[in-house]
């Protein structure tokens, strides 16, 4: 487990590391990503649930070939 003292240890050196500037667009930019992934998560399983999504746009060779 990571007590106070570790904790303020490796705050300090991130705020070393990039800087006091730099860390809310970090922060902003992981937030961002971990939103988007969530959401493709949501819409993969959506698609899951509900099947193979039809396909309107049919080549027209297939369609010559259904009709013979």
């Amino acid at each position: 487990m990571i007590g106070v003292g570790e904790s303020a240890i490796i705050i300090s050196a991130v705020v070393l590391i990039f800087g006091a500037t730099r860390i809310p667009k970090l922060a902003r930019s992981i937030g961002e990503g971990l939103k988007e992934f969530k959401k493709a998560l949501r819409e993969a399983k959506e698609t899951d649930e509900e099947g193979e999504p039809e396909k309107e746009n049919v080549r027209e060779s297939d369609k010559d070939t259904e009709n013979q």
